[in-house]
This record gives structure tokens, sequence and C-alpha cells, in this order.
């Protein structure tokens, strides 16, 4: 069992930046591939980024180039900051361990409760 909480979300005007938080806990050794996805109101959800555990990501081509994933084993977190936000951005954002599917986007076997980010043009 894994439990993830995310933080960090907000409003901000495009163009702006904020950084998601996931804290992982459970059975966390660091061992295996995390991500972040999101969805919005009425739309698909969307794998946005994701790490593998020997350091390697994959990013959505929506956001490549303005969001970045990294992970902090020592504090069994994980997280995503995002810059150069845009008003399609706007999505409820979860983070999810571990990794399912031969390759991005994944699915996920555990997910948090998601943090809101709202960017307004």
């Amino acid at each position: 069992q894994v439990y993830l909480v995310e933080s960090g979300g907000g409003s901000v005007q495009a163009g702006g930046s904020l950084r998601l938080s996931c804290a992982a806990s459970g059975y966390t050794d660091g061992s295996y591939c995390m991500g972040w996805f999101r969805q919005a109101p009425g739309k698909e959800r969307e794998g946005v980024a994701a790490i593998d555990s020997d350091g390697s990501t994959s990013y959505a081509d929506s956001v490549k180039g303005r969001f970045t994933i990294s992970q902090d084993n020592a504090k069994n977190t994980l997280y995503l900051q995002m810059n150069s936000l845009k008003p399609e951005d706007t999505a409820m954002y979860y983070c999810g361990a571990p990794c399912v599917g031969v390759g991005f986007p994944y699915e996920y076997n555990y997910w948090g409760q998601g943090a809101q980010v709202t960017v307004s043009s």
C-alpha cells in the first residue's frame, strides 16, 4: 500500500509558476516509477510527467520545456515544477505510483487526493 498526499496547488496568472509536492508513505523504497497526471472538468485524464527509478523522465508534449519532474528519495517526496503556466494547464493534479504500463503515459495503482491548479489569463 502506498499513500500519496499532494500539496502546493493554487491560483496564478498566466506566465506564473507553481511547484507541486507529493509526499509518499507506506511501501516506498524508491525502486519504482512515479508520476503526475491531471484532469480538468469535462476532459480526459492526461499524463503529465513521470520519473523512473533510474531517474529517466518523460513528459507530455503539452508541458515539455515548461514542467520539470524530480524526486527526493531521502524525503520520499515527488515534485512537479511548473513554469510559464497557461490557462489550459488548469486542472486537478494527482501524483501516482507505481507506474503501470509499457510506456508513458502510464496508469497508476495508487494516487492522492489531488491538488487544484488554476491559471487565469
